[in-house]
């Protein structure tokens, strides 16, 4: 098993992780999108734009990208699965977090899209819905002060091992973690929008840990 380095955030960091699969000269069974970053804060006065086009550029646009890559030849053999990490943060507006949450809204609507496209295929599309997941994400985007950032968190164990199940029972999606995330889920389904800005403006607004 090879390691490769790149930086995602850029076309020619992607070219450089497909290139390296293509030297493998070995079919992709299962491709992981998982990639991805947040930043917090306001976003007049408190974030800054290249930070957030930089979130732009790895959530979106280098998914979008290995996406365009992988999945012809799955197609063409019809055969494989693709699994998206999507958030739970895709169903809500993401006060103090909008970039980020705008961007995985975009992640869910893509793979969601691909899944129907490609429903009369053999290659399955499946999005990983997790919700605060204890890795270094709240760290890097500065989110330490949060009172989500201080909060207890799903093991990211347990969330990559609902997401690879999920995919290969060829599910559409998943709320994937703990019980409270998965009641959030579903309580985010019938939630107003504007009820939502508010409460993920109490766990997202700086300093309120």
């Amino acid at each position: 098993m090879s390691i490769v380095q790149a930086d995602l955030a850029t076309a020619e960091g992607v070219e450089k992780v497909w290139a390296a699969i293509n030297a493998t000269a070995r079919d992709v069974d299962v491709l992981a999108l998982n990639a991805g970053r947040g930043i917090g804060g306001e976003f007049v006065g408190g974030t800054d734009l290249r930070e957030e086009l930089n979130v732009i550029d790895v959530n979106v646009t280098s998914t979008v990208h290995l996406a365009k890559r992988a999945l012809p030849s799955m197609v063409a053999r019809d055969a494989g699965g693709v699994l998206f990490t999507s958030s739970i943060a895709s169903t809500m507006p993401g006060t103090y977090q909008a970039v980020y949450n705008a961007s995985k809204s975009f992640v869910q609507s893509f793979a969601e899209a691909l899944r129907e496209e490609l429903k009369d295929t053999g290659v399955t599309i499946t999005a990983l819905m997790p919700g605060p997941t204890d890795t270094n994400f709240f760290h890097r985007a500065d989110m330490d002060d949060t009172r989500v950032g201080a909060s207890s968190k799903d093991d990211p164990a347990v969330v990559a091992k609902q997401g690879i199940e999920a995919l290969l029972k060829g599910k559409e999606k998943v709320v994937a973690g703990s019980v409270k995330t998965k009641v959030q889920g579903a309580a985010s389904k019938v939630m107003p929008d504007s009820a939502k800005a508010t409460m993920h403006a109490k766990m997202a607004e700086p300093g309120s840990a």
